[in-house]
Order: C-alpha cells, then sequence, then structure tokens
C-alpha cells in the first residue's frame, strides 16, 4: 500500500457539505470520499501515478 501524506486543505463550506453528504450515500468518509474523487480525476485526465518499484518486485521465486 502507498504511504500517506496528511496535509490541510481549505475548502468552501458549501462544497464540503457535499462532499460529505456524498461520502454518506457511499458509505466512505469524508477523506475517503476526496481521495476517491482525486484518483478518479487523476484516472480521467491520465495522470494516474507511476507504480513505484519495491524490493520484493525484483526477488526472484527461486
Amino acid at each position: 500500500m502507498a504511504k500517506k501524506k496528511a496535509f490541510a486543505l481549505r475548502i468552501n463550506e458549501d462544497m464540503i457539505k457535499a462532499i460529505e453528504k456524498w461520502a454518506s450515500d457511499e458509505f466512505r468518509s469524508t477523506n475517503g470520499q476526496i481521495e476517491w474523487m482525486l484518483m478518479q480525476y487523476l484516472k480521467e485526465q491520465n495522470r494516474m501515478p507511476k507504480p513505484k518499484k519495491t524490493n520484493d518486485d525484483n526477488k526472484s521465486d527461486s
């Protein structure tokens, strides 16, 4: 799983209320909903981050 970084987000009150409602409708946390929304937009715009190679990816099964 990718490492997560916390940061402050300033957002207008009406927008956060709409996101909170949407999150509730989808059984997600508000934070989870915002992450999901951002990921959807990255996919739509072909801007998905490239997966990082880990040491496990480089090991053989021998």
